[in-house]
């Protein structure tokens, strides 16, 4: 048998000892030693597990408060109830992972990746999701007063009965109401500048590319006329409004039917 000791990511103090199978891999005996750790309600808070893999573990209640979980593996795992308030999960993956019921409030998740994941009822208050995937991950009435999404992937995630969740969603979004300006890259790196009138409905996802209803031409720059990438066909001339044959109001998909555009030059130089 082995002994593992699993330690304050501070001060390195013992906070967890116990014996695992000589014939298990190292990331499989502290899985082990986790998971004993959980099932006798050990105290693991503050505990320095970042990078490590802790995919499928079972550690249902267990007491991660302040933990450093930064870029381990805990897909698929079980870390229902368990108390991850505080913790650092930055760029951990949790895809697939049951987080129902857990407290994650003032948790760092940046860039983690909760694909799929249950956050049923879980406590995300303060949680720092700026970056997360969360794509067809399941919020409903999970608790998001005052969470950060910004840049967050939230397409096809259930948020039914979810607190907060139209304030914090709406930080996310980066059109503003009345007419704004466009720019858009045609072929043959033209661009053309447009201006997305008021009445016009506008969209984007959960990236910086952004669609419109209609939208008039200001200025062509590089040629007289530009044409559209996507079709090779729709013409775009200074002072002409343009309007695709449909628009989505599908606003968590990106791709779909409307004039695409960035709110900056920049950006659309760039794409």
């Amino acid at each position: 048998m082995t002994t593992i000791q699993i330690k304050d990511r501070f001060k390195g103090a013992v906070l967890f000892t116990c014996e695992a199978p000589d014939g298990l891999s190292s990331g499989m005996q502290l899985r082990h030693a986790l998971e004993k750790a959980s099932t006798s309600r050990a105290n693991l808070s503050r505990a320095n597990l970042s990078g490590a893999n802790l995919s499928g573990a079972n550690l249902s209640r267990a007491n991660l408060y302040g933990a450093d979980l930064s870029g381990a593996n805990l897909s698929g795992a079980d870390l229902s109830g368990a108390n991850l308030s505080g913790a650092n999960l930055s760029r951990a993956n949790l895809y697939g992972a049951d987080l129902s019921g857990a407290n994650l409030s003032r948790a760092n998740l940046y860039g983690a990746d909760l694909y799929g994941a249950d956050l049923y009822g879980a406590d995300l208050s303060g949680a720092d999701l700026s970056g997360a995937n969360l794509s067809g991950a399941n919020l409903s009435r999970a608790n998001l007063y005052g969470a950060d999404l910004s840049g967050a992937n939230l397409s096809r995630a259930n948020l039914y009965g979810a607190k907060n969740a139209e304030l914090a969603v709406a930080k996310t979004r980066i059109l503003p109401e009345g007419a704004l300006i466009g720019w858009k890259k045609c072929q043959k790196r033209v661009i053309v500048k447009l201006r997305i009138p008021e009445e016009a409905n506008r969209s984007h996802a959960f990236g910086r590319k952004c669609r419109a209803e209609f939208a008039d031409v200001i200025e062509v720059i590089g040629a007289e006329v530009a044409i559209s990438t996507h079709d090779g066909v729709t013409e775009y001339r200074a002072g002409q409004r343009v309007t695709p044959d449909s628009f989505s109001l599908d606003w968590q998909s990106e791709c779909e039917a409307g004039i695409h555009f960035f709110i900056t030059k920049a950006e659309a130089e760039a794409y």
